[in-house]
């Protein structure tokens, strides 16, 4: 019959065996202590580290960025803040978008094609969540100010650390009924 005792249960009880047997005690001893703790080391792993305080405010600094240039007409400006890959991905009104030159493409379809314009963006209600050293989440609103209305809506972002930085590499917005 296997011994169901968890492994750490077994090494305890094998250490203070190995004590009863007399001069190997110490050595074996030292030799268990180190193991228990390199095991517990392994099962509790280190703390983990704190993700860097600038790292949420690089995040709300690359929106804030990626609204003025939109402000500004400047779109390729406003597309820094997105992963310059094929793996990028866009969901929006039903469609799902792969690609950094196609996102591209779609905002200049929409938003600057003829008789179109791109507004003033604001960005609010944001929640950035660092994940990790490298990951992060934001969740809030969008809103545009154009001459024809006020379309605005959620989105969910989910960003990687780039070499050049913070980059969106998932983009979800959704738009509200306009009121």
């Amino acid at each position: 019959m296997a011994d169901k005792r968890p492994p750490i249960v077994r090494l305890t009880w094998g250490v203070l065996g190995l004590f009863m047997l007399g001069e190997l005690a110490v050595g074996a001893l030292v030799v268990a202590v180190v193991v228990f703790l390199l095991a517990m080391w392994g099962v509790v792993g280190a703390p983990a580290a704190d993700p860097v305080p600038d790292d949420a405010k690089a995040i709300r600094q690359l929106l804030t960025d990626q609204a003025a240039a939109w402000n500004h007409g400047d779109l390729d400006g406003f597309m820094l803040g997105y992963w310059r890959d094929p793996n990028l991905t866009f969901f929006s009104e039903g469609t799902v978008t792969r690609g950094w030159d196609a996102t591209l493409e779609r905002y200049r379809k929409k938003y600057q094609a003829e008789g179109r314009e791109t507004g003033k963006l604001t960005f609010s209600d944001l929640d950035v969540q660092v994940l990790g050293p490298d990951a992060a989440v934001v969740r809030g609103r969008w809103q545009l100010e154009l001459k024809a209305g006020k379309p605005g809506g959620l989105y969910t972002l989910l960003l990687r650390k780039k070499s050049e930085g913070w980059r969106i590499v998932h983009d979800h917005t959704s738009a509200a009924p306009e009121k």
